[in-house]
């Protein structure tokens, strides 16, 4: 991970999604279009949370969210997500 000149403001968090799977535990290859989105992925950034709620999340963690949270960004060419942190469900 790398130190991104971007900085998530109140209770957002910037979050590296982890690749989709590339075949399935019975050894098949899923197809690029069969692909599930990915649910998992690394916190890069968070924000100083709201007043009255502290951020549970760090950097670094590993996370686990909703199929369809967050927005896509593009930064150099890297994938992120950047959502709420009610949009994470749990810490691995």
């Amino acid at each position: 991970m790398s130190k991104l000149a971007i900085k998530p403001l109140a209770d957002r968090v910037l979050v590296e999604p982890m690749e989709a799977e590339e075949k399935t535990a019975a050894g098949i290859i899923i197809p690029d279009t069969a692909k599930e989105k990915p649910q998992q992925g690394v916190v890069v950034a968070v924000g100083p949370g709201k007043k009255d709620e502290p951020m549970t999340v760090k950097e670094g963690d590993k996370v686990l969210y909703g199929k369809y949270s967050g927005s896509e960004l593009n930064i150099n060419g890297s994938h992120y997500l950047i959502m709420r942190e009610s949009d994470i469900f749990a810490i691995l």
